[in-house]
């Protein structure tokens, strides 16, 4: 069992390192490129750095000859070795720097590749999807894992390219020079590479762990921030401190484990590089003392050179190895994310209903036997039909959880039907495109939003060609001119997080825009359920001229707010179990009086 979770992890951890590479070379070809000219760029400065050890044993060799010799220390050339020499090291530090930048940049650019990728993933996918995941999980990869992708995956490809150019350069200079001492030098190497790959295998998935856990304490954070009144109120304070703790604690745990493992690596580099240091001076000493024709005073100080230049990249490559794990978890996730299975393509329909522009809509829509399912083992709609004529005002009403707002959703195609058909102007809007559909409707959800940024940007949003008079006049229709001139700046107004705003001011805002969107068909849900009952009967009026001559919904638990609608679908259980308009239904007696009774009782 221990040994099938493990090669389960090699294979992870393998995949989500080629995802965290393979995915920057594939995203664009210019990536590439810029990697090729970072490794000609590696190369150089690698030669430079393992050739410049060369010119430090000519230097100390003139020294010494003259000091045996007993003869003055020529210093010009002890001054011509020393020159290339930091000309050697100057210009291997050029290359060098010049290496790191670009891949610096390539990974940043990567990084903001791929959070547009999230963003576009964000817009593609469908709804269900948020339906089931915590929004703090999904912000924590378009920032926790992209910028951990982008500070450690161009440290880590910039540390290996030159780690493993030095090692294999000063391995083959190290033998050219002495076979001797290069064998001491690399006599603990295997040991060594043991003891990497170890630690990263038991690195990685703490790692994981570890940024799983920060999307789902993100998650918690952002439930917490959003429902503060609320857990204030119920004095639910322990019981999210508790929520909190469980995932803060795994995340302490895996962090302290993931760099316990990685921290072993950087002593063990230590002790090792102390041993070769004192095994090249004493096999070294030892082959003076014999005379051995390769070895003298200057080629000992090349060789400890070199077995710095050889210890380093071992050392680097280990600190790399937490950067790529950290980096390859992180990736495994985002293209997690980006795999997750988006929205059918549209790009082969053409439009049908705005061909010839919103005028030539009429708006009758038609429900077909619709069935509707958020879970399969759990029907909503049941073989709903209904159909509307066009210009009419339609109330759903229905207790908690009839699918009121349910058909709504299917309406919009924000879900599909499981089966049967929407039909706007006789055309199924499944061969409508969502874009071409969202375009004829116009919308006030019972949750209001608004944005950063102006009031006028506010009411517009994204409808084109309005004037200052058509925003003069929605805002005189909806109650709120005289508020809105009260405010600094008017309609330049900056609304910072909304909370500048009361909830009947915001509805009121969201109305105004369903006004200036103009669109021939309009839907309504629970659009007067923030404003108090006065501001209600102001509006009152404005909507129903706004809902005049165009197909609307309405979805109200206020029954009083639709006694003028045409027709009135009432809902229990997925099904319409009674249907007219409001005097009709009360001589029924049903169950719609009934409800409209209840309220009345109470009001």
């Amino acid at each position: 069992m221990r040994r099938g979770k493990d090669m389960e992890a090699r294979k992870f951890s393998a995949k989500a390192a080629k995802s965290a590479f393979g995915g920057l070379f594939r995203s664009k070809a210019s990536y590439l490129v810029g990697f090729i000219v970072s490794l000609v760029f590696v190369l150089c400065g690698v030669a430079l750095a393992i050739f410049a050890p060369t010119e430090l044993s000519n230097l100390v060799n003139v020294i010494t000859v003259a000091v045996k010799l007993h003869v003055e220390i020529p210093m010009s050339e002890v001054a011509h070795y020393a020159i290339v020499l930091i000309c050697f090291y100057a210009a291997s530090f050029c290359c060098t720097f010049a290496s790191g930048f670009i891949m610096n940049t390539i990974s940043n650019l990567y990084a903001r590749d791929l959070r547009t990728s999230i963003e576009d993933k964000i817009n593609s996918l469908p709804l269900a999807y948020f339906d089931s995941h915590q929004f703090g999980d999904i912000l924590s990869r378009i920032t926790n894992d992209v910028d951990n992708i982008a500070q450690n995956l161009a440290a880590s490809i910039s540390t290996i390219l030159q780690s493993v150019a030095m090692l294999l350069g000063v391995l083959a200079m190290m033998f050219v020079k002495s076979w001797q001492l290069a064998l001491t030098c690399i006599a603990s190497l295997p040991i060594l590479l043991l003891l990497i790959l170890l630690m990263g295998k038991l690195a990685f998935p703490q790692f994981r762990a570890r940024q799983k856990v920060l999307g789902e304490l993100n998650g918690v954070i952002e439930e917490n921030y959003s429902g503060q009144m609320v857990i204030k109120a119920f004095g639910n304070e322990h019981l999210e401190r508790e929520q909190f703790n469980g995932p803060n604690k795994r995340l302490a745990k895996s962090m302290f484990l993931g760099e316990a493992y990685m921290g072993m690596l950087q002593p063990a580099m230590n002790f090792v590089s102390y041993l070769s240091y004192a095994g090249v001076l004493l096999v070294g000493g030892l082959l003076l003392i014999q005379g051995d024709s390769r070895v003298d005073y200057g080629r000992l100080a090349e060789f400890l050179v070199y077995v710095n230049l050889f210890q380093s990249p071992l050392s680097s490559l280990s600190q790399s190895m937490n950067s790529l794990s950290s980096a390859s978890a992180a990736s495994a996730r985002v293209y997690e994310f980006l795999a997750e299975a988006s929205l059918p393509s549209e790009s082969g329909k053409r439009l049908r209903l705005l061909q010839n522009g919103k005028d030539s809509i009429r708006g009758e829509v038609e429900f077909r036997h619709v069935c509707f399912s958020y879970d399969p083992s759990r029907e909503i709609i049941h073989d709903f039909s209904a159909k509307v004529k066009a210009g009419s005002k339609v109330a759903i009403v229905g207790p908690t959880g009839a699918g009121k707002t349910t058909m709504v959703n299917l309406l919009m195609r924000f879900y599909e039907t499981s089966s049967g058909s929407i039909l706007i102007d006789g055309v199924d809007t499944k061969d409508i495109t969502r874009e071409e559909l969202h375009e004829i409707f116009g919308m006030v959800l019972q949750d209001t939003w608004v944005f950063q940024g102006t009031l006028r940007e506010n009411l517009v949003f994204n409808t084109k060609g309005i004037g200052e008079g058509q925003i003069q006049a929605a805002l005189k229709a909806t109650h709120l001119l005289h508020y809105v001139k009260t405010l600094p700046g008017g309609l330049d107004y900056e609304i910072k997080d909304g909370s500048s705003l009361s909830s009947g001011e915001k509805q009121l805002l969201t109305i105004t825009r369903a006004m200036l969107r103009s669109c021939p068909l309009l839907i309504l849900d629970e659009a007067t359920s923030n404003v108090d009952t006065r501001t209600e009967e102001r509006i009152q009026k404005a909507m129903d001229a706004l809902t005049k001559g165009r197909t609307s919904f309405v979805i109200a638990h206020r029954l009083s707010t639709i006694k003028n609608a045409d027709l009135i679908l009432v809902m229990k259980d997925g099904n319409i179990i009674e249907q007219g308009n409001h005097e009709e239904l009360m001589k029924q007696n049903g169950f719609y009086a009934s409800l409209y009774n209840s309220q009345f009782a109470f009001e």
